[in-house]
């Protein structure tokens, strides 16, 4: 690839609360198994009615280009991938735009996909850059979102919150992605939605499962056709992880393309070959899935951030594969190649210091949480501090119909 896009920086801001998933499931009276083998989740992050997906955005946005030492300046396109917006017309992109002080001649729009948003920002940006349109300048593309699903409700313990920001650019330091190789699927199916009357999302979760293994099957298949090697040739598989489990039913589904059938754990030696590939080429970068808990749209991008931090270096020039999945149903399949010097950027993109920083909650504070931000909307006015809340960037509340931000 001659002068590739891709990304040049990455940064995760999330809220600063969690729920243990095994104080979740006494409070349930479900086996912990459920959830911590289940679904594979140990940890779910938890926003306060201060701490919305504006205020997330930003943050992470800001810890992008200072972490990676960009000016602002050189910023040509500001894309927001969200299902969690702020407003039925005004995007989250524009107050980010705002708060971030980019320049008004800065394009900058809002997409919406369910989970696909972020990747349909990221493969926009690459033909902007390829375009020629760029002239040099970078485009920041964050995805941003907070899942809920309600209390008492099956998909209570698939929630979480956060966002991450990418700047993409030519020459990027951290992963080029090739434009020969990305692969689309597009389907109309009901395996989730929110309609506007809803706060909380309705789903098929079996036939959503399916959704979006056909999916992984269609752009796969656009993008590299139907080769039985490619995962011989890669150093790691990226997915969108709803669940840190739906990681292996994904992994499942490329290996039985590359081997022309299902595979059954009756057939041992198939079963040990999925395994052996799956601990090899997926599971290692699920950690801050399972800590953090489902982010929509930023899922499969805080997996790469998980790949970075740990295998930058070990990995250095080697090509991965990423898919993006979004119900309704939208998809990606991509392959990209991490940089050469990649691992000199470990710090600024590892998020350990944050995630040591969170607090934990009790299930009597969540749920207050949950119960609180059900009415953020509309409340003319918020105190981060009752939320424990400080030194941040946090929505404080409405007023004549206009969200106000404030950093505290």
């Amino acid at each position: 690839m001659s002068n590739p896009a891709g990304i040049d920086a990455l940064a995760f801001a999330g809220p600063a609360g969690f729920v243990e998933m095994t104080d979740l499931a006494s409070a349930r009276g479900v086996d912990p198994g459920k959830y911590l083998k289940g679904l594979g989740q140990r940890r779910m992050a938890i926003a306060s009615p201060c701490e919305d997906t504006v205020t997330m955005a930003a943050d992470a946005a800001a810890r992008a280009l200072h972490g990676f030492d960009i000016d602002p300046a050189e910023i040509g396109t500001l894309i927001v991938g969200t299902e969690t917006g702020v407003d039925h017309s005004k995007p989250v992109a524009v107050y980010v735009h705002e708060l971030l002080g980019l320049d008004q001649r800065c394009r900058t729009f809002e997409t919406k996909h369910a989970c696909y948003g972020a990747m349909a920002g990221l493969t926009a940006s690459i033909d902007w850059i390829g375009s020629g349109r760029a002239r040099g300048r970078k485009a920041l593309v964050i995805a941003s979102d907070i899942a809920r699903y309600g209390l008492n409700t099956a998909g209570e313990p698939t929630q979480g919150a956060g966002a991450v920001a990418m700047v993409v650019s030519e020459n990027p330091r951290l992963l080029s992605i090739d434009p020969t190789r990305i692969g689309d699927y597009t389907r109309q199916v009901m395996d989730f939605w929110r309609p506007l009357y809803s706060k909380y999302a309705f789903a098929d979760g079996h036939y959503s499962i399916q959704c979006y293994l056909d999916a992984l099957t269609g752009a796969r298949q656009d993008a590299v056709g139907e080769r039985s090697d490619l995962l011989a040739e890669l150093g790691a598989c990226l997915y969108h992880v709803p669940f840190v489990k739906m990681a292996f039913k994904a992994h499942q589904r490329q290996l039985e393309m590359e081997r022309g059938g299902p595979l059954s754990k009756d057939h041992n030696e198939s079963w040990r070959l999925l395994t052996d590939s799956y601990q090899r080429l997926a599971a290692p970068w699920l950690g801050l899935n399972a800590e953090i808990g489902n982010i929509y749209t930023g899922s499969l991008f805080l997996a790469l951030i998980d790949l970075l931090r740990q295998a930058a270096e070990s990995l250095a020039d080697r090509e991965v594969s990423l898919f993006s999945y979004g119900s309704g149903c939208g998809a990606t399949f991509c392959i990209g190649r991490i940089g050469e010097d990649a691992a000199r950027w470990r710090e600024a993109l590892d998020p350990a210091d944050q995630l040591a920083a969170r607090r934990r909650l009790s299930i009597d504070e969540y749920e207050t949480l949950i119960t609180a931000t059900e009415q953020a909307d509309t409340a003319d006015q918020l105190d981060p501090s009752s939320y424990g809340l400080n030194g941040g960037l946090y929505y404080v509340g409405t007023r004549d119909h206009c969200r106000q931000y404030s950093r505290s």
